[in-house]
């Protein structure tokens, strides 16, 4: 495949989404520098025949550091995939100010540093891809997740003014969105909203999590991965500046 040989910084992977498209893009021959703030990266990285790059993005300057360490690691960082993320569940009055903020940075702030960061190399080179893992919460809202959707929203106007000023240099950048996938990030969220809906675990997927979508199951994180590598690919380069839905039919109505 053209993406053979590619190198690929991915935030947030050791686990869950982040994890599969590790290896999905190492399945392809490119080589991954696996990020997290988690040792399990380390393992992800070893399995893909990849870098491990520790960092925690919640803070600005261990950001800019990682930066440069996946500049230094292969010379040259060709794709960019944003998906380090948490969640924190809580009415808006009572949302502790130290959350927001960390949950801004991590992942608004953390993911233009990278771009900033990373996007010259791209546009001197003549060929990138930044792919931002968003979700359905960025085009719609639910309640108690004001920092995370706020986020959210955030990195698809990111996504799209990035877009236009580097299209061309033959950088693409695009947002991923989908609706709940089955990753521990989502586990520890029925957890939370079965405290604050004061509903059992068993419920909260089926009332809560998947009552507007069409389709009733949760999303495989295989899937989200094998669709950055369609945008990472040369079939995906007419895509650029779009917030791509994968939504089960959620906003169909």
């Amino acid at each position: 495949m053209e993406l053979a040989g590619k190198v690929a910084l991915v935030t947030g992977a050791g686990s869950g989404i982040g994890k599969a498209i590790a290896e999905v893009f190492g399945r392809e021959g490119i080589h991954v520098l696996v990020n997290d703030v988690d040792p399990s990266g380390r393992e992800v990285a070893e399995r893909v025949g990849g870098t491990f790059l520790p960092a925690d993005l919640a803070d600005p300057q261990a950001v800019k550091a990682l930066a440069l360490k996946a500049l230094d690691a292969r010379g040259r960082v060709d794709l960019l995939v944003n998906n380090a993320g948490f969640q924190h569940v809580s009415p808006v009055e009572s949302f502790p100010e130290e959350i927001w903020a960390k949950m801004i940075q991590v992942m608004l702030t953390a993911p233009f540093q990278l771009i900033k960061y990373l996007i010259p190399g791209m546009k001197e080179r003549g060929w990138g891809r930044v792919i931002n893992v968003a979700s359905l919460h960025g085009v719609v809202a639910s309640p108690f997740k004001a920092a995370y959707i706020s986020a959210k929203h955030g990195m698809l106007g990111l996504t799209k003014t990035v877009a236009l000023e580097v299209a061309e240099h033959g950088v693409t950048v695009n947002a991923i969105c989908p609706a709940y996938v089955r990753t521990p990030l989502v586990e520890k969220q029925i957890q939370a909203q079965a405290k604050t809906h004061g509903i059992p675990e068993g419920e909260v997927i089926a009332k809560v999590m998947l009552e507007p979508a069409a389709i009733k199951r949760l999303i495989e994180p295989e899937e989200v991965a094998e669709f950055a590598l369609y945008l990472a690919s040369d079939r995906g380069q007419s895509f650029t500046g779009a917030a791509h839905l994968m939504d089960l039919g959620w906003t169909a109505r």
